[in-house]
């Protein structure tokens, strides 16, 4: 099974006892990482190719090594779109409502642009073959500052429960493996601007992390 495009967005703030993050349990029933905690995301669709937006992406240059950059445009723009679905949280700029078809629908209907200057790209995973879905996913994190609902809510459903915790709380949580790897990396970035995002990949029966 060819993997999918996809992209996910750790959001995080400063709470009172130190650094918190934004986390969903996936609902019962899902095949894929059901009951799990994961942050929001999910595959890029055709209008996130066309969808308008504020800022430049800081980091395109490094997405753009991997692919064409309408594509890492597109990708950055699903991270956003996708929170917005499941948690009702925008990482965006007040700008006029507009009328728009598909996915952005919402969105912009609310008034509001997506920013792609506040997003950090963090992290690449490919899932391993043998799995029900495969995902070529790309995570981006941001800073809550940047969010014009700084609360999540019920969003679509898909996740049963959303949260802000703190991040010691967040990694004794029922997490698959890779977004347990990319909670640790995002808290390095966080914290090592210059630290250069990994690739994670099945190869050969091993799993393999580079950094280029």
């Amino acid at each position: 099974m060819r993997p999918k495009d996809a992209a996910t967005l750790i959001l995080f703030r400063d709470g009172a006892t130190g650094p918190e993050v934004l986390m969903g349990r996936r609902a019962p029933g899902h095949v894929f990482m059901a009951s799990k905690w994961v942050f929001p995301g999910g595959r890029v669709e055709r209008g996130d190719f066309t969808a308008a937006s504020t800022g430049d992406l800081a980091e395109a240059a490094r997405l753009e090594a991997e692919v064409p950059a309408r594509r890492a445009r597109a990708l950055a723009l699903a991270a956003i779109r996708e929170t917005f679905e499941e948690t009702g949280m925008m990482l965006a700029r007040p700008a006029p409502a507009a009328s728009v078809a598909g996915g952005w629908r919402e969105f912009r209907a609310v008034g509001a642009l997506p920013d792609l200057s506040v997003l950090t790209y963090v992290a690449r995973a490919i899932t391993p073959p043998g799995r029900p879905r495969r995902f070529d996913a790309r995570f981006f994190m941001a800073e809550a500052s940047g969010l014009l609902t700084p609360e999540p809510t019920a969003g679509s459903g898909e996740l049963d429960e959303i949260a802000w915790m703190p991040l010691s709380e967040a990694r004794t949580l029922e997490l698959p493996a890779i977004t347990r790897m990319v909670l640790g990396e995002a808290a390095e970035r966080r914290a090592d601007p210059g630290r250069i995002p990994p690739f994670v990949r099945f190869v050969r029966g091993s799993h393999i992390i580079t950094r280029d």
